[in-house]
């Protein structure tokens, strides 16, 4: 198995039918022990539920807007652990009203909260895991969208956060490429998630994707977990401040025909 006696961190499971948890799937089936978290009551029972399946995990609590919560979180690992292979870091909100209407009328308070969390939160969580990491390598792994290099209509303030992420991608794949630490970053199609239902008309954005994507299809949960089992494998030993898009190849398209 690829990831035999290998530990991670995943952050940002809601559900089942989170992103996140269709990678904690992929790379706890090669082997992966991992640690999981969960924001608030609200989440906690559907996280330790989805846990059960996995290889004797570490379920724990985690704000990433919290830097309190993140030092505890990072104690917890190195307590339970003693280190860490991988991290994925699967978190991203914005306030729904941000996500309707124009870009123009961002406020300051959701321009904020979306960079906090979407875009900061990466740089915040890395590092305090990484001293968890240095001593073997290791490697970081977020998730963004096209939104992020393109207008989507309605996505707006989250995709100006999604920019920052990529780049923040970049950024730290330059500061700990010396410890043996890469960061990529999956650019994932449109998944009918709990977080991209705030965004407006992702119905029609799905269909867009399915009829206009080169190959004819919306993006499933588990094709993300996959490459995200690459990124975090030694497989992609090489690879590291990339962007992979996995999305059926709709980046590439201009124009419909």
């Amino acid at each position: 198995m690829l990831l035999e006696g290998k530990k991670g961190l995943v952050l940002g499971i809601a559900n089942k039918r989170s992103i996140a948890w269709g990678i904690a799937q992929a790379v706890s089936r090669e082997g992966a022990r991992l640690a999981v978290t969960y924001q608030g009551e609200r989440l906690e029972e559907n996280v330790r539920e989805l846990a059960e399946s996995l290889n004797d995990p570490l379920i724990l609590p985690c704000d990433v807007s919290k830097d309190g919560d993140l030092e505890a979180l990072a104690d917890a690992i190195l307590s339970g652990f003693g280190g860490l292979d991988f991290v994925v870091h699967a978190v991203a909100f914005a306030l729904r009203e941000e996500l309707d209407g124009e870009f123009l009328n961002t406020s300051r308070e959701g321009y904020r909260i979306a960079q906090d969390v979407s875009a900061y939160s990466l740089t915040a969580v890395t590092r305090r895991m990484v001293p968890l990491m240095e001593s073997r390598g290791g490697s970081v792994v977020t998730l963004t969208y096209l939104g992020g290099e393109r207008v989507v209509p309605h996505y707006n303030v989250m995709g100006v956060a999604k920019a920052a992420l990529e780049m923040s991608v970049r950024y730290l794949a330059s500061d700990l490429g010396p410890k043996g630490i890469r960061v990529n970053a999956i650019s994932a199609g449109p998944i009918k998630t709990l977080a991209a239902s705030g965004v407006h008309g992702l119905s029609k954005m799905l269909e867009y994707h399915r009829t206009h994507a080169p190959l004819r299809k919306n993006t499933e949960q588990a094709e993300v977990g996959d490459v995200a089992l690459f990124l975090v494998s030694s497989l992609s030993r090489g690879v590291t401040g990339e962007v992979i898009h996995a999305d059926n190849g709709f980046h590439v398209m201009a124009m419909a025909e």
